[in-house]
């Protein structure tokens, strides 16, 4: 009975030991978890961390959660046992307001990257609706300006024809508008006046009479004339004294001499006109050539023949 009763101290020290030993394992436990909670909180801090997806989020807070409820478990048994718990409560506690706080702040800066990503993808959307814009744009821009070009060209064959067709209108204009003569009449006239037509001799020349009339051109301008008369001897000289009115003309880009001239109004109807013309010295035999020109181009010609 006595060695009962000494075996019964023994038996109560040794399962206060099992109990202590299995309070500090369990406050191992739990203090180990609190390290690795604070560790897991503190790396989704946003300023210097990477921030976690959405599945390390729930993957971590799953942990936490079987954790919390690994801890229930210790303090149930211990509980039972008759062991203090108010410690473990109290981390567990902690460990409660720890799974908050991280699903909060874990959740929230979820919620914020979330929310800058949509902001994001609008923009991106906004600037692929502009992109898609600005091309149309100048879709548009580069088809009007082939447009453009297009009709700048026909405007400048337009332009270029109608040039031409005004040249050709003008030429033909300035053309129709060229005087011409008719009726040349070239006669010898003596000293005592008498008048001698076609083929005449040197004795009967005192004087060289050309006739002609200047024809009616109801499109020529109205306006003073120069008539140009040019008698060519058989020689192809041209017969001129500048003492008695003689000079010089262009005709198509070259100088040439003229014989004799008259200014006249010409005022588009039909004027006849008379030249005098006083060589003072023979002619040459053979045949001459008179041409009557004004300004740039040749009216008309005749001929007379001294024998």
């Amino acid at each position: 009975m006595e060695i009962n009763q000494k075996q019964q101290p023994k038996k109560q020290e040794t399962q206060s030991r099992k109990r202590i030993v299995v309070v500090l394992g369990v406050i191992l436990i739990v203090v180990l978890g609190a390290g690795f909670v604070y560790q897991l909180i503190k790396s989704i801090d946003l300023e210097g961390q990477n921030e976690l997806t959405q599945q390390q989020l729930d993957q971590a807070y799953n942990d936490l959660d079987s954790m919390s409820n690994e801890l229930d478990t210790r303090i149930l048994k211990i509980a039972q046992l008759g062991g203090e718990i108010d410690t473990l409560l109290q981390i567990k506690n902690q460990l409660e307001e720890e799974k908050k706080a991280f699903r909060q702040k874990a959740y929230r800066q979820i919620n914020d990257l979330q929310g800058r990503v949509d902001g994001y993808k609008e923009l991106l959307l906004a600037q692929d609706k502009e992109i898609e814009r600005l091309k149309q744009v100048n879709e548009e821009l580069l088809e009007e300006n082939t447009e453009l070009k297009d009709e700048t060209n026909a405007l400048n064959e337009s332009i270029k024809d109608l040039n031409e067709s005004r040249s050709q209108l003008e030429e033909k204009v300035a053309k129709a508008s060229q005087l011409k003569i008719d009726g040349m009449k070239i006669l010898a006239v003596n000293e005592s006046g008498r008048e001698r037509e076609g083929e005449f001799k040197n004795r009967h020349i005192a004087h060289l009479k050309i006739q002609f009339d200047v024809l009616e051109n109801k499109v020529a301008p109205i306006e003073g004339k120069e008539i140009l008369v040019k008698v060519t001897d058989p020689k192809n000289q041209v017969i001129f004294d500048v003492a008695t009115g003689s000079g010089t003309f262009v005709f198509e880009g070259r100088e040439s001499f003229f014989t004799i001239k008259k200014e006249i109004l010409y005022d588009r109807n039909t004027q006849s006109l008379t030249f005098l013309y006083d060589k003072g010295s023979e002619y040459d035999l053979g045949e001459h050539k008179v041409e009557v020109y004004t300004e740039d181009y040749k009216m008309g010609e005749g001929k007379f023949i001294v024998k």
